[in-house]
């Protein structure tokens, strides 16, 4: 097995630039590498040179180009910066994927990718790229089809991957899930962070939680929670939306709920972690309405928190919450979306309505955080993985 000392670690987010589940799972990865003692991590990422990591982004035509050709700008630049002492460099998410592969071949080194999720399979990124979406599906399948190795975040994240690129030799995709800090994310039972939110913490509450885009389909959740009964509360801490439209669009939804009923809140700028950990510890029930998902870490999240939860059944999300043991699932359809919001709301319903099974949910979902989702254990797989590519 071969022998990696130094990686050089490619991310768009790193703290406190993050507001996705890319940012937070390699903010973690990164930390339980560092930890083992073994591998040094060099990160480097968009923006700023901030603690714990070099940014790029600075030259003149990453400053004046558009949105695509921004970051192809700022892929060459992070390629240029990898050093001599680089044993391999790992990238995430097709902003860094071109660095990453350019990097590799100009150091001689094995390029490892992590699939958090596929240009193909999220069209509506068009919207939000124009003719810079044809740009990211290119880098993507290109560097996809020459890396070393591919970490797929997901079992279904593998199937998905080989069907969108099925010129990818199976035995170079290996599943290693995303992993949650069962230290970070645990019960809190205080009030003092969201007591002057507005919330009336002696009634059920539903959550949802993340980036308002597309994909994570608020505008479904909130349809749904229109039809809870008025004794349910809603909030949703929703943040970064990536086109106006779809801002437009949540906000209409949201609108219309609000004029229906009072004990709706919609947290619109990003909270930090103490307000997060106690939101979720709150909840009678977090809820993940997304319409494509690979793994979802917000689940995790609220499971280690011991929230149960209620989700839609694409994706890896079946991987992660376990229907009837850990929170309910709800089968996502296309083209019947009242059935899924219809559906969304009586599970939402049971379980707000039943403190007992929300109770019963939410322990087993923290037993299974704790057992099956540490970081140390990705970041062994991923070490394994790591000597793998370059023996």
């Amino acid at each position: 097995m071969g022998s990696v000392k130094e990686v050089s670690m490619l991310t768009r987010e790193w703290p406190p630039e993050i507001y996705g589940g890319a940012g937070v799972h390699v903010l973690s990865l990164v930390q339980a590498l560092r930890d083992t003692g073994n591998t040094s991590v060099d990160v480097h990422c968009f923006g700023p040179t901030r603690e714990g990591a070099v940014g790029h982004g600075d030259n003149a035509l990453s400053a004046t180009a558009d949105p695509a050709m921004r970051v192809l700008a700022i892929n060459l630049e992070m390629a240029a910066a990898i050093g001599r002492g680089a044993d391999l460099v790992h990238s995430h998410t097709w902003y860094t994927n071109l660095a990453g592969q350019v990097a590799g071949l100009r150091r001689r080194i094995p390029h490892v990718i992590t699939a958090h999720s596929l240009e193909p399979r999220r069209p509506w990124k068009a919207e939000q790229l124009g003719t810079g979406y044809a740009i990211s599906c290119w880098v993507e399948r290109t560097c996809y089809e020459s890396a070393d190795a591919i970490i797929a975040v997901s079992a279904h994240m593998k199937a998905d991957l080989l069907d969108c690129y099925p010129q990818i030799d199976p035995g170079r995709v290996h599943v290693i899930h995303n992993g949650i800090d069962t230290d970070k994310f645990s019960m809190d039972n205080g009030q003092d962070r969201i007591e002057h939110l507005g919330i009336d913490l002696s009634k059920p509450y539903v959550l949802a939680v993340g980036r308002v885009t597309h994909q994570k389909g608020f505008h479904h959740f909130i349809r749904a929670a229109a039809l809870l009964p008025p004794d349910i509360g809603v909030v949703m801490c929703a943040s970064s939306p990536d086109t106006d439209d779809v801002r437009v669009q949540t906000e209409m939804a949201w609108n219309q709920l609000e004029g229906t009923r009072a004990n709706a809140l919609w947290l619109r700028d990003h909270v930090d972690l103490p307000t997060l950990r106690q939101l979720l510890s709150h909840a009678s029930a977090f809820v993940c309405p997304s319409i494509y998902e690979p793994l979802g870490i917000v689940n995790l999240e609220a499971m280690a928190c011991g929230t149960a939860v209620v989700a839609s059944d694409v994706g890896g999300i079946p991987e992660v919450v376990s229907d009837g043991e850990t929170g309910l699932l709800v089968h996502y359809d296309a083209n019947d979306p009242e059935f899924f919001e219809r559906e969304l709301a009586a599970a939402m319903e049971r379980v707000a309505g039943d403190s007992n099974l929300a109770a019963k949910l939410g322990a087993a979902g923290r037993q299974r955080a704790l057992s099956t989702f540490s970081w140390g254990a990705v970041a062994a797989s991923t070490t394994a993985l790591y000597a793998h590519v370059t023996s």
